[in-house]
């Protein structure tokens, strides 16, 4: 068939590919393997392609009685193997209805609540960057409950890192499914996931202190690292094996129906967010016991109370189950919950810096050792260097004499 006419037919297809079926065979401009024409279950007619090729189509002018922008465009991939790709991109097809001031109210929400995101994220990281070099350098307080928050800020960095990598990933790349768009998203849920087991490590830590007062001399450091680091490594391959046999699509984001892999992630980062919600529930009621056997008034109990929850909180990722709460139908309350979660989720490596770095006490108080060192050490160069600056006899200036000189 000719090229010219074949494309016509492309351009007026009609929902169910007839034209494209009655043809006696493939059109003149199909060399080798390709894929059938065929119409999908919202009706979209996807006609004979090249393998390999992403075939853009215009979305449908109506649909389940809804009418929607066909300026908009809708994607499929052919395979290499001549079949289509069970996954479809609809995404960008956007309904046309009366309330169009409510579509644009809601875009204007989800382009404020992407600068919250990027604004939470660069924040968050400048902090943890600064915490981490303040840990690495302060090796006096190098004891193993701040070696943990040292690795969880670690997996901060490193998560938001690899956020922001995949925020300049652009949606062609995404459908091309590119093998380097696939390493970026199974690195960056490897940091997702440690970040998780982190702070599990850090709710067993402090469950085994408090709560069944063992002492911590007796814990050993690699066991905490190998569950923070090396635990999440058999999921991330098992989720790996599940999206290449299964959902190989969009480089690995997006769900196929009937394979939901990304459970393989979600699985366990759930259990460990239920576990770490009973470690605060125990970590609570142990402190209120000993609240209560002290002098101070029931007031100061229970501001001493709240104060230990919400900085536990972001320690061990509680305000990740926040996420799983459905906000309903209401605009109001969905507004609500996007900016509410978009918020947290952003800003939480920065609450753990905050919280565990700057505001830990012992931190402080070696910094402060360190700073007055370094000014000691500071104003004897100086005192030095000034003595030796001034006049004297070709007699040698003693040490004894400089510190006179500086007194």
């Amino acid at each position: 068939m000719d090229s010219t006419l074949f494309q016509m037919m492309i351009d007026e297809l009609d929902p169910n590919c007839s034209q494209f079926d009655a043809l006696p065979g493939p059109p003149a401009d199909l060399t080798g393997v390709y894929c059938n024409s065929t119409t999908d279950e919202i009706g979209t007619c996807w006609p004979p392609t090249n393998a390999g090729q992403l075939v853009a189509r215009p979305c449908p002018e109506f649909f389940n009685g809804v009418q929607y922008n066909t300026t908009r465009s809708v994607y499929r991939q052919c395979g290499e193997n001549g079949t289509w790709a069970s996954r479809i991109n609809y995404s960008h097809c956007e309904p046309l209805l009366m309330e169009q001031k409510t579509f644009e109210v809601y875009e204007v929400h989800y382009r404020i609540v992407l600068i919250i995101n990027y604004l939470g994220h660069s924040i968050s990281t400048a902090v943890l960057i600064v915490a981490f070099v303040v840990f690495l350098c302060l090796r006096s307080i190098r004891c193993l409950r701040n070696v943990i928050h040292w690795n969880l800020i670690t997996t901060f960095i490193l998560r938001n890192t690899l956020w922001f990598l995949m925020q300049m990933i652009d949606e062609e790349i995404h459908e091309r499914n590119e093998p380097w768009c696939r390493l970026v998203t199974t690195i960056y849920n490897y940091f997702v996931v440690t970040n998780f087991f982190w702070m599990f490590v850090e709710g067993c830590y402090l469950h085994t202190a408090i709560v069944m007062t063992y002492s911590t001399d007796k814990m050993r450091k690699w066991k905490f690292l190998f569950i923070g680091w090396c635990i999440p490594c058999p999921i991330i391959v098992a989720w790996v094996i599940g999206k290449l046999y299964y959902e190989n699509e969009e480089c690995w984001f997006g769900e196929v129906v009937g394979h939901r892999m990304d459970y393989i992630i979600q699985g366990p980062v759930v259990l460990v967010l239920l576990v770490n919600f009973i470690f605060l529930f125990n970590i609570v009621r142990i402190l209120m016991t000993k609240l209560r056997a002290s002098t101070t008034s029931e007031t100061m109990q229970y501001r001493k109370a709240v104060k230990a929850i919400l900085v536990l909180l972001p320690l061990l990722g509680i305000t990740y189950i926040l996420f799983f709460i459905d906000p309903g139908k209401d605009d109001i309350s969905y507004v609500a919950f996007l900016y509410f979660n978009s918020f947290l989720q952003s800003f939480q490596g920065f609450f753990v810096s905050v919280f565990y770095c700057f505001l830990n006490g012992e931190v402080r108080t070696a910094a402060r050792k360190r700073w007055h060192r370094w000014q000691d050490n500071h104003t004897l160069r100086v005192r030095v260097a000034r003595a030796m600056s001034i006049p004297t006899s070709p007699t040698r200036v003693s040490f004894q004499s400089i510190k006179q000189t500086g007194v």
